[in-house]
């Protein structure tokens, strides 16, 4: 006997209700499971319950825009795959660039064509449903390397013991080498939204963190004003000996 698919899940938002009562009607149509919201202040909490396959934005809400929603969720854990859509009234090239840049994937403008926004709704989920390279099980810069599976950080061929936190800051600064991670989106990623953490405590933690790393330590770049990178050439060379 077959196995039954469950159908791909698609999260609308937009402070038209007339817009979301249409699209949702079409896609449900199609077979896919919809949710709606017409408040964008509430957006990421449903999209977190509701992980959805794919997220259609309106540009221009109150409150919360479209871009800021696509930005929030580029940098949660969860949702940073998730193809983006969006629905606006903005036309111009530099509205879709920004868009674009944002991080969204396709960028359709109002009036438009439902039949055509389905079947971009499509195209978009049969890509994504290629599926993402494999992620590596071992990540290496200079003489760190941590291994994922077993959750262990080696610097210059000896062990280093590592919290849980220090171990997921290690580990995205590594995978994200090469780009800024400001201390919001390191907050975000490490310490997933929790209000009551400061910025002042990622300070906390890299310096930390840089203490057990030694002689690696310079590996970890702090960016003034922004946060921190992980260099992809060595700033300095190493002490001798090493």
């Amino acid at each position: 006997m077959a196995t039954e698919t469950k159908p791909k899940k698609i999260l609308i938002v937009d402070d038209e209700s007339d817009v979301t009562e249409l699209l949702a009607y079409n896609l449900k149509a199609k077979g896919y499971a919809v949710e709606t919201l017409n408040n964008p202040n509430g957006s990421i909490g449903l999209a977190r319950s509701f992980l959805p396959d794919l997220v259609i934005l309106d540009v221009m809400m109150p409150d919360l825009n479209g871009i800021q929603i696509c930005r929030m969720l580029r940098a949660d854990p969860k949702l940073r795959l998730v193809p983006v859509i969006f629905l606006t009234a903005k036309a111009e090239e530099a509205d879709r660039i920004q868009g674009l840049e944002t991080g969204a994937d396709d960028y359709i403008c109002k009036p438009f064509s439902t039949k055509e926004l389905v079947l971009r709704v499509q195209s978009l989920l049969r890509r994504a449903g290629e599926g993402a390279p494999e992620a590596p099980k071992r990540v290496q810069v200079g003489q760190i390397v941590i291994d994922i599976e077993r959750h262990e950080a080696v610097v210059q061929g000896r062990p280093v013991e590592l919290t849980a936190t220090e171990f997921k800051l290690l580990r995205l600064l590594m995978e994200r080498r090469g780009r800024v991670q400001t201390r919001e989106h390191l907050l975000i990623n490490v310490w997933n939204y929790e209000t009551e953490i400061e910025t002042r405590t990622v300070d906390t933690h890299v310096r930390r963190l840089r203490e057990k790393l030694g002689h690696e330590a310079d590996w970890i770049e702090t960016i003034r004003g922004v946060g921190y990178r992980m260099a992809v050439e060595r700033s300095k060379p190493q002490p001798a000996g090493h």
